[in-house]
């Protein structure tokens, strides 16, 4: 099984696409503990041509991302942000930031947060727009900015396409963070665990992804973002016609026969 290496050999964050098992499992850490990680304007111009090259890169099937140090990210860099001048800065820095939670959605490869210690403001909004979710049991989440007078308007967009009105309103009108246990409970993330048992737990939802045909899981991801903005009866004419498009693919064809001849699949990912 794949295991993160020691110190990181880069400034804000670590790529490793190589796994001992060739599983396919690509990683970003988010590496810069002294600021807790923070979304810097450096960093989320890293993270976006990362994110760009896993979802050119053949061999990655998963992407996990991660933060060092104490916590996932207490999300954008407030000092950096008191020093922009002007509307200009600010749209310049928000805007490439919602950039970058576009690009994990319509990323083909299915993103795993692993959250230990706090993810706050855009850190949450990164949670939240991952695929999946998993963190230690003592995680907190939470959109904080009303407590400084800066709505967490953009981590809303994430927060509130995960979790329903009420909950999110209450996030985001009181600031207060909220722990693993209700986190899971309103749907912000899939599951958490004992913190010596994150790793393996996340490896093993990867490594059950990354077996799968890329192809079906490409269309499946796709669809699935897709058809959540349609009205009910357009996303099931969008759905039957993913369907059909799905069947026509080799791997359809391998799975079923697979399947019928209680054999392991051969996938070709076309």
């Amino acid at each position: 099984m794949f295991r993160s290496s020691g110190k990181p050999p880069f400034k804000r964050f670590l790529l490793q696409t190589n796994q001992t098992s060739n599983s396919g499992i690509s990683r970003i850490i988010l590496n810069e503990p002294s600021t807790y990680n923070a979304l810097s304007l450096s960093t989320i111009k890293s993270l976006l041509e990362s994110f760009k090259n896993f979802d050119d890169d053949e061999k990655t099937k998963v992407i996990i991302i991660e933060g060092s140090g104490k916590g996932f990210s207490a999300g954008h860099n407030l000092k950096e942000i008191n020093s922009l001048k002007g509307k200009s800065e600010y749209k310049k820095l928000f805007s490439l930031c919602s950039d970058l939670m576009m690009n994990i959605i319509n990323n083909k490869k299915p993103v795993i947060a692993k959250v230990h210690g706090a993810a706050f403001a855009a850190g949450c909004q990164l949670v939240a727009t991952c695929d999946l979710a998993l963190s230690t049991n003592d995680a907190i989440f939470a959109t904080p900015g009303v407590n400084i007078g800066l709505f967490c308007s953009t981590p809303m967009v994430a927060v509130s396409r995960n979790v329903n009105r009420k909950k999110t309103m209450k996030m985001l009108l009181t600031g207060e963070p909220i722990d693993a246990r209700y986190a899971k409970e309103i749907g912000l993330i899939n599951d958490h665990f004992k913190s010596s048992e994150l790793e393996d737990e996340v490896l093993k939802l990867a490594e059950t992804i990354a077996s799968k045909s890329n192809k079906t899981v490409k269309i499946g991801k796709k669809a699935f973002y897709k058809q959540l903005e349609m009205p009910l009866n357009e996303a099931y004419k969008y759905a039957s016609q993913v369907m059909c498009e799905n069947m026509m693919t080799l791997d359809a064809k391998e799975g079923i026969s697979a399947f019928l001849e209680k054999r392991t699949p051969n996938w070709k990912n076309k």
